[in-house]
């Protein structure tokens, strides 16, 4: 359940409420027949309410130009390839998708899965990368593949077939471009336009260079392929299917349903067969690599030394609580052990290997001290020495000046709510980190290969997201898109309706702080009584209260009369490994107890309606609306329930078993983690929510508690949508999706305010 879904899904997924509703901030001072009224329509119009937000930033290889996917004005969801100068001056647009591809394309299956692993939801073009000279950009756009050529801007088209190329990639070197087709591996050389296979073997169970399903749902993995720096060799991944169980799954679309024999490995099953190859381009001569004696393994990352004489891959066991870096002789596929990671739960991956100084060092994150902290390594793998400390954790490893002996990350050093960057060196003992971005708001960063400039996009509660490109002491060069809110901005007419949520923390049970965030409804009057709403995820690798910006997602909940409160319970991230652990073979534990806690809180404060909370929550979220409005003392005035869980045993093997064990290994987890076995206790209404082509958490988790429940007597109301994944995707379907949630909490939790 892939982290970079739920943090964004719930607050994209309601990000909009009921039509016509007139607001103000309770301290702006304005007729409220004034204020403009914020609709589900305008939601979901043209252009976006937060305004536009550059997407795919990437520094050209000699750092004098910046690319990004933009929207166009007239439908934000179908992006076009822009860029502009470093060193000042106009963004241009660069590539045209309506020009390339003016007619709408049928994804292949392949790659409607792999977009949905990617959480893509736009369209046209999603997806770009720059050669190493920094003279062509590859863009794979609707199935075909093409190059555009820098500075000129001349497109030149790869391919043009009736099957999908995906997963495209440049060769270190820019002498070709290689891809996947119909679950084989192919190269295409540039300077002759010649196609060549490196496999052909694929399809039905077997597929060449492709990532399964759970390295990319799970493993945050995407592709099964690797090139060699001297483009010598290509690594790739063989993967079999047929030892996975099949589930027979419903596709229910608008006007047909198929069945679907989808492989997918649930919890205590067994995954997928793979092997890794090396293919040698220049004779063609391919060799297996020795993965070691045990089958059943994960391969979770590949990395290329500089030299192209070995590279490293990092091999997880079953259960996730060893990690081993082996290094790879590309001739002969033997390895030979670099160090393990071992954890008495479980190891979260990461992308922050960095090889140093030829291939001498290395950096690497960890989590062995209690936090995520960057180490420097000798290459055989002895620790030199840790580089950062304390009870705080790094996010990712940014960028690295060699030349300087500096490592930037981004992390969580003052507050759990703001991730920053910062710079330390690591080649002085006990050096000090450094924050170099500004508080008052959360930073994501793009950083160029040089480490001299970094793209930075801030937001805050108030503040739109902002892009722009800074050097590397954090002083502002060129905006990207500087999105100020003024006037012009989408999000003008709305903006003295605007209400500042409230952050603050509460006690858990062994007293652990957890922290919430909270929003008091337009026109507050503290005399009175509200209903409230409570948004949940409550799942590992993520985390919801965060001084961000959330636009209309937030704004409109308490405009329309309602208080809103998240909170974070352990269990999520970014508190260090003992909070996270807290959920090991044991979920809906902890998580539960907290959101009770926060539940209680909430109801005890004297302008909430005690009578009148409702939750609502997406995947996780879905899960512990499920044991929430199952397992509370007193009943909840309304429920929502999307794409839940409902028992861990049918979900697939690397998310689950990760905290759960197998439902062999511990029956009595499963059991007591299951919404199946509290049925007989809901108390509130319901409304659950499910896409029926989704390939992720199955229509099945969703209809065995819609039989359940009516065997049982229990009224609950349900709205399913054709054709629908785990997110439900198109401006109409969202827009019916935003109706149908309000409604429901507005059947069931609106009334008269209550004066005190």
């Amino acid at each position: 359940m892939k982290k970079k879904l739920f943090a964004k899904l719930d607050s994209l997924l309601f990000c909009v409420i009921i039509l016509s509703v007139v607001t103000t901030n309770a301290t702006a001072g304005n007729d409220p027949d004034q204020v403009k009224q914020l609709t589900i329509e305008r939601v979901y119009s043209d252009p976006a309410l937060s305004g536009p937000a550059p997407r795919g930033l990437k520094f050209s290889p000699d750092g004098k130009l910046l690319t990004f996917l933009r929207g166009k004005d007239k439908d934000y969801l179908q992006q076009d390839l822009w860029a502009m100068p470093t060193n000042g001056g106009e963004a241009r647009l660069l590539v045209d998708s309506k020009v390339l591809s003016p007619n709408i394309v049928e994804l292949s299956e392949e790659e409607k899965s792999r977009r949905e692993r990617q959480r893509i939801r736009a369209h046209g073009i999603v997806s770009y990368s720059w050669d190493k000279q920094g003279k062509a950009i590859l863009v794979p756009l609707d199935g075909d593949l093409y190059t555009v050529s820098i500075p000129e801007g001349q497109v030149r088209r790869l391919t043009e077939t009736d099957a999908f190329e995906t997963d495209a990639q440049f060769s270190p070197k820019d002498n070709f471009v290689s891809f996947i087709r119909k679950q084989n591996l192919y190269i295409i050389d540039l300077s002759t336009g010649k196609e060549r296979a490196i496999s052909t073997d694929g399809g039905g169970s077997i597929s060449n260079g492709m990532a399964e399903f759970v390295a990319q749902e799970e493993m945050d993995r995407d592709t099964g392929y690797w090139w060699s720096p001297d483009e010598r060799y290509v690594a790739f991944q063989r993967v079999d299917e047929s030892p996975v169980e099949i589930i027979n799954r419903m596709e229910i679309g608008a006007q047909s349903a198929r069945i679907v024999p989808q492989h997918y490995p649930r919890a205590g099953m067994t995954n997928v067969s793979f092997t890794l190859h090396i293919a040698e381009l220049a004779n063609g001569k391919q060799s297996q690599v020795d993965l070691g004696d045990n089958p059943d393994i994960y391969l979770a990352r590949v990395n290329w030394e500089a030299d192209s004489k070995t590279f490293l891959i990092q091999r997880q066991n079953r259960t996730q609580n060893q990690l081993d870096i082996l290094r790879i002789d590309p001739l002969s596929g033997k390895n030979t052990l670099v160090f393990s990671e071992t954890a008495k739960t479980w190891i979260n991956l990461s992308h922050d290997f960095r090889s140093l100084e030829n291939n001498k060092q290395f950096l690497w994150t960890s989590e062995r001290d209690g936090f995520r902290h960057i180490y420097l390594y000798a290459n055989d793998g002895k620790i030199i020495r840790q580089i950062t400390k304390g009870n705080w954790p790094v996010s990712a490893i940014a960028g690295v000046d060699e030349k300087k002996g500096l490592v930037y990350f981004s992390g969580w050093q003052k507050t759990p709510l703001e991730t920053h960057l910062f710079v330390v060196s690591y080649k002085k003992k006990n050096a000090k980190t450094r924050q170099i971005t500004p508080d008052g708001g959360s930073w994501s960063i793009t950083m160029d290969k040089s480490a001299r400039h970094y793209i930075g996009r801030y937001s805050a509660p108030d503040t739109p997201p902002q892009t722009a490109l800074y050097n590397i002491k954090g002083k502002r060069i060129n905006w990207v898109e500087q999105n100020a809110l003024n006037e012009n901005h989408p999000y003008a007419p709305y903006l003295d309706a605007h209400i500042a949520p409230e952050f603050g923390t509460i006690a858990a049970s062994d007293g652990t702080p957890l922290h919430y965030q909270l929003y008091k409804p337009a026109n507050f009057d503290p005399q009175k009584t509200y209903p409230a709403i409570i948004h949940v995820y409550g799942g590992p690798g993520t985390h919801l209260v965060r001084r961000t910006w959330r636009g209309g997602g937030d704004q409109l909940y308490p405009q329309a009369g309602y208080v809103y409160f998240r909170l974070d319970n352990r269990g999520s991230n970014n508190r260090g490994k003992a909070f996270e652990d807290a959920i090991y073979h044991a979920m809906a534990g902890v998580e539960v107890e907290d959101q009770l806690t926060g539940l209680n809180f909430l109801r005890s404060l004297p302008y909430v309606d005690a009578e009148r909370v409702g939750l609502h929550g997406w995947s996780y979220g879905g899960y512990m609306a499920l044991m929430l409005a199952t397992r509370t003392p007193e009943p909840f005035a309304a429920v929502i329930a999307g794409a839940p869980v409902s028992d861990w045993a049918l979900y697939d093997t690397h998310y689950t078993e990760r905290f759960m064990g197998t439902p062999q290994s511990n029956p009595d987890g499963y059991k007591a983690g299951s919404a199946m076995t509290y049925l007989d206790e809901l108390r509130s209404p319901l409304l659950m929510i499910h896409g029926m082509a989704d390939d992720n958490v199955i229509f099945a988790n969703s209809t065995q508690v819609y039989a359940a429940l009516q065997t049982k007597n229990l009224p609950f109301e349900m709205m399913t949508y054709p054709g629908q994944r785990h997110g439900v995707r198109g401006k109409a379907q969202r827009k019916h999706l935003t109706h149908a949630f309000f409604s429901f909490f507005e059947r069931h939790l609106k009334g008269n305010t209550q004066e005190k």
